[in-house]
């Protein structure tokens, strides 16, 4: 279901109960295009209505996440806090000198359009009492956080839109802030019987395009619901009979009315164990999937959209670093390409090395000018032909062939060494690439930024600086209650192998791919085959075969690893190994977070 109206008023209708009236006590930026706003409000023990009398009151603390970001605007209450820059860009400073210990008065969103307006109330530098509006457009890439005053100028946004940008509206301080009426659409609260068959069932479509195109906030599930509920109202609305028309509008009314009255439902539908749609209204075409009923609109988005919005974010973070690792892998892959053909040219040597021993055994037999000579071979018994320069005479042709010979020898012997530099290289780039896709975090990054320079790939500059948060390995629980530890990176493969592993714990990898390093505990006990077998599914996951079906495991105790010498770092060699086939499914092994 797309982030439409209905969403946005379900998550109003919590931000209303949890937010209204509240303070805000700090404001942060940690995104380019994102707000996370600490807010204070004090409400009863026994958690009825806000602070208003001489009873027992809790000090209670939310935060709220508003996104602007163009992939996937959200906006959701939160318990998890996050990593702010040292130096607050200029929004986040514009907002904390207007806003801060200011109070929430109002909540809404205007129209049902997909836009949130925040009113709020604070003290200005004379002590006079203002109030401003933070607008969250949720608009896919017209998303936007919009700063105004109490009539309507726009003083700060944390995207500036010229002229140049769009035709339509300038969002730039000054400004004046509306909302931008792209198409004519109606609210879907205001509507009658007479307009929603007059307007929306007159239009040469399908009827469940005709509903959603004519009303702001609806998505195409929630219409394709409402006519999922009438007999044979799924064809074009020519077709629809005057009772067709009526029942429409009855569903149509009962859905508006659970919104207007807010008795939302928030469910996320499943289909073969992974999230697949989420409804904040009950939807009887659904009725047979499997379903998870939220508490809330926010709980249900962080549920549904964090996972998403974690690697949307990740992945934008990493293009400057995946770049530099596929234009070296690039690179490392044509340079080994040429160079298996330049080795492959190499096998020609032996049989010159032949004809040169030939020519200086058989030469006294060669008549001046010949262009070819049959001898015997005496490594072989057989008769062979030696191709001859009749310019040259035989002894000259024998060294000829003995240069080609020597040159030969001389490249193969380069090449072996080269061609194992650039192989290991290139395995190497490859297990790069493989933790940058299983990154989680800004930290798992800096991580991998420093073994690219540390390893040469990236130039160093200057004194690098101390990092504030250091990245964990991956820390997941079995069946039967062992300790499972996943490197996300080289540095922590070859920290759990060869610091955090002892002697007889195990050692998962994924067979001859680039991959993580899988760490179990046994404390010295015996493992169960479902211990195993859920370290092998980890192993598979985080690793390049991810996705593949059954993928060949190595597994090992950890004492019979062992650094592999003059190999890049978490690189290492073993022996004697046992494997077994696994699937890369994870989705039932405990993470611990």
């Amino acid at each position: 279901m797309a982030f439409d109206g209905i969403t946005i008023s379900a998550i109003v209708h919590d931000l209303k109960d949890t937010c209204l009236d509240g303070r805000i006590s700090k404001i942060a930026q940690p995104e380019k295009d994102e707000i996370l706003l600490t807010i204070k409000t004090s409400r009863r023990e026994n958690g009825g209505d806000f602070e208003s009398d001489e009873s027992v009151t809790k000090r209670a603390q939310v935060r709220v996440v508003l996104s602007a970001n163009a992939s996937l605007p959200l906006v959701y209450i939160t318990d998890d806090n996050k990593v702010s820059p040292e130096v607050a860009p200029t929004f986040c400073m514009f907002l904390r000198k207007h806003i801060q210990n200011g109070r929430i008065v109002d909540i809404y969103q205007p129209d049902f359009e997909r836009i949130i307006v925040f009113e709020i109330e604070h003290l200005d530098e004379m002590g006079d009492l203002k109030r401003k509006k933070l607008i969250v457009e949720l608009m896919g890439k017209y998303s936007n956080i919009i700063f105004t005053d109490d009539e309507n100028k726009v003083l700060e946004s944390i995207k500036h839109i010229s002229g140049l940008v769009s035709s339509v509206r300038e969002v730039l301080p000054g400004s004046e802030y509306f909302v931008p009426k792209t198409e004519d659409k109606l609210n879907p609260l205001k509507t009658n019987e007479k307009e929603f068959i007059d307007i929306a069932l007159c239009k040469p479509m399908e009827t469940f395009k005709a509903i959603y195109s004519t009303y702001t906030g609806l998505s195409p599930m929630m219409a394709n619901e409402i006519c999922s509920q009438v007999e044979d109202a799924h064809g074009a609305t020519d077709r629809l009979t005057d009772e067709d028309k009526h029942k429409l509008y009855e569903v149509f009314d009962s859905l508006m009315k659970k919104v207007k009255e807010n008795d939302y439902d928030p469910v996320i539908l499943y289909e073969n164990g992974m999230p697949k749609d989420y409804c904040m209204l009950p939807v009887k075409s659904y009725a047979d999937s499997d379903q998870k009923h939220m508490d809330s609109a926010s709980k249900l988005i962080i549920a549904f959209y964090a996972e998403k919005e974690k690697i949307t974010r990740i992945r934008q973070k990493s293009v400057d670093l995946r770049k530099i690792v596929s234009l070296h892998l690039e690179r490392d892959v044509k340079k080994y390409d040429l160079q298996l053909k330049q080795l492959k040219d190499t096998e020609k040597m032996d049989k010159y090395k032949v004809y040169g021993e030939l020519l200086h055994t058989y030469g006294y037999n060669i008549p001046e000018g010949s262009k070819s000579y049959e001898a015997d071979n005496y490594y072989t018994g057989d008769k062979i032909t030696i191709p001859l320069d009749p310019d040259l005479t035989p002894m000259e042709n024998a060294a000829k062939y003995f240069d080609r010979y020597g040159k030969l020898k001389r490249t193969k012997e380069a090449l072996e060494g080269l061609t194992i530099q650039v192989k290991n290289e290139i395995d190497h780039l490859e297990s790069i690439m493989t933790s940058l896709d299983i990154a989680e975090k800004e930290e798992d990054l800096n991580d991998i930024k420093r073994e690219l320079t540390d390893s040469g790939f990236i130039k160093k500059k200057g004194i690098a600086k101390k990092q504030r948060f250091v990245s964990k390995p991956f820390h997941y629980i079995s069946s039967d209650g062992f300790h499972m530890y996943v490197g996300k990176n080289n540095y922590q493969n070859e920290e759990l192998t060869f610091k955090v592993a002892t002697g007889n714990d195990w050692w998962f990898h994924a067979k001859k791919r680039p991959g993580s390093h899988v760490i179990v505990k046994s404390e010295n006990k015996e493992l169960p085959d479902t211990t195993f077998e859920e370290a092998a599914r980890l192993a598979a996951h985080y690793s390049k075969a991810d996705g593949e079906g059954q993928i060949e495991i190595d597994y090992i105790q950890k004492k019979h690893v062992k650094k592999s010498p003059g190999q890049p770092v978490g690189f290492v060699i073993y022996h004697t190994n046992y494997s077994m086939l696994i699937d890369t499914d994870i989705s039932n092994i405990q993470r611990i977070e």
